[in-house]
């Protein structure tokens, strides 16, 4: 373990001496190949992946809105940099605190390898959190197995395979520290920065190490920036120099084998500035917290004492493509699955009770009111 720092910008590296990123042997692991030649690696959470068409685009930008009332998108962030230390890719992390390496010792660890996870995964989303709606389905699809030899519920069930595209994590259990040692983790603290120069320098060296190499596999490497425009940041007053830092953050991502994922609390910015970051972004997201006790909104969903937040999906990336994505829903659910794993699930609107005449109507024209929420 070795520490470097002399620049405005505290830095801390976890990789071996050795200064060179090389492809492990197995080929490019954690790498999907998708439509159109397109390269993915994995979000750290499989429902995420599936709907945004494949995972994260190698390449691309990734940016989530945060929620004031609640830190639900560390949980994004987290499993993120986690899929990347599992597959072991380099990693480089930004956070606007005095000692980021802290960061990584939230990190969660995978699940451990089960064939009720397996089995749960390969129902999909359509599978409720209920132990015994769970049960009963996973017996279904256990007698469906008998006639159909599907490739999905064989690939779910060996969970023993390291190299498994994505992975479930357990929120609960911090990842393992020998995972860290060795690895070429470098964390930067932005707190004290008066400028993004020497933050931009780090991320200029980081993808220097990560060519794109067309026809052959090469190391995927993670940039991971929380909170970019946080207040306590010297530089948060300068709009158009963090502007400038994305347009080349996304410069540099777009011509390497890499993906970066940035945080930022949107209400600290100007309406038109926030809609600047927003433009540019590849992959957009925000996350909002579940009110406590919102008596309407339980009455209006399913499951809504199982959820933890919403997750909105307002742009996803799509290269060599004119055709564009359209998801079934943009609105989803954030559920822990056992307390422990995230799950993201379509909205139900709960059955309308129509026994008490006036009042149903009156609770039907309060649903069919204008609203955020996609079903």
């Amino acid at each position: 373990m070795s520490a470097a720092g002399g620049r405005t910008l505290g830095r801390s590296s976890f990789s071996r001496a050795t200064s060179k990123l090389v492809a492990s042997s197995s080929g490019s692991a954690g790498v999907k190949i998708g439509p159109n030649g397109a390269s993915f690696v994995s979000s750290g959470i499989p429902d995420l992946d599936r709907i945004l068409g494949g995972g994260f685009l190698l390449g691309s930008v990734v940016m989530i809105m945060e929620d004031t009332d609640a830190p639900h998108h560390l949980l994004l962030l987290r499993c993120f940099m986690s899929q990347g230390v599992v597959h072991k890719q380099p990693l480089l992390f930004s956070g606007a605190m005095k000692e980021p390496v802290l960061f990584l010792g939230t990190l969660p660890a995978p699940v451990s390898s089960s064939k009720e996870d397996g089995r749960h995964r390969a129902m999909g989303p359509a599978a409720s959190s209920d132990g015994r709606a769970n049960d009963e389905g996973l017996r279904i699809a256990w007698q469906y197995k008998k006639y159909f030899g599907d490739d999905k519920t064989s690939r779910a069930e060996h969970k023993d395979n390291k190299q498994e595209f994505s992975n479930d994590f357990d929120l609960r259990k911090p990842l393992e520290r020998h995972l860290l040692n060795g690895q070429n983790i470098e964390c930067v603290s932005t707190q004290d920065a008066d400028t993004l120069s020497s933050l931009q320098d780090c991320c200029s060296a980081f993808v220097s190490k990560l060519p794109r190499k067309d026809g052959g596999s090469s190391t995927a490497g993670r940039i991971a920036i929380q909170s970019l425009c946080a207040p306590q940041c010297r530089y948060f007053e300068k709009d158009w120099d963090m502007v400038s830092f994305i347009r080349s953050l996304k410069a540099m991502v777009r011509s390497s084998n890499s993906v970066a994922v940035v945080t930022f609390p949107s209400t600290v910015l100007s309406n038109s500035f926030c809609k600047r970051w927003q433009h540019l972004a590849d992959t957009l997201l925000s996350i909002k917290a579940i009110p406590d006790e919102d008596k309407d909104l339980a009455k209006l969903l399913t499951g809504y004492q199982d959820m933890v937040g919403f997750l909105h999906v307002h742009k996803v990336a799509q290269p060599n493509s004119q055709v564009p994505v359209i998801l079934e829903a943009s609105t989803l659910s954030l559920k822990l699955r056992k307390r422990r794993s995230l799950v993201l699930e379509r909205l139900n609107q709960a059955p309308v009770d129509g026994s008490s005449g006036p009042s149903s109507a009156a609770s039907s024209s309060c649903s069919s009111q204008g609203s955020q929420l996609d079903f």
